[in-house]
């Protein structure tokens, strides 16, 4: 497997907190009844959100001439222009300057991200617009993989 960059797009520390305190809150619920049930409840909860959390965090990869991004892929032949976003510039990307046709795999805790233009006649899709937490190393690497398919 040719893989020149890959991310995982990891909950922030304070999403794994609240799966704590919704499972703790919930436990609490169940402490009237039940002090060992709470604690069960409590452990339960939390760790069933935390393999959630864990099970659905996309990942942002290059590899093999591909974009992936989640399930999704992009041959990087089919890929234009790769532009780099910082927090503000990625807030207007996904708001006042959003294209409703755009591909999205954006995380709210990850401010940053890169957008990478469609070369494809054929989709609809006019750019991908992906979180990053290395929004530049993306980009390079997007960048490298395109202008040299088949290298490292």
């Amino acid at each position: 497997m040719n893989e020149n960059y890959s991310e995982k797009l990891w909950p922030a520390w304070w999403v794994w907190a609240m799966a704590g305190v919704i499972g703790g809150g919930i436990g609490l619920t169940v402490a009237r009844f039940s002090g060992p049930g709470a604690i069960l409840t409590t452990v339960a909860l939390s760790g069933l959100i935390a393999a959630l959390l864990a099970r659905s965090t996309p990942e942002v990869a290059v590899r093999d001439g591909q974009l992936h991004a989640g399930r999704a892929h992009l041959p990087l032949s089919l890929t234009g222009p790769v532009e780099e976003f910082e927090a503000v510039a990625m807030r207007q990307a996904l708001g006042p300057g959003l294209d409703a046709r755009a591909f999205l795999c954006i995380r709210g805790w990850i401010p940053a991200g890169v957008q990478v233009a469609v070369n494809d006649p054929r989709d609809p899709t006019p750019y991908w617009l992906l979180s990053s937490r290395r929004p530049a190393q993306l980009a390079q690497a997007i960048r490298q993989a395109a202008a040299h398919p088949g290298r490292r």
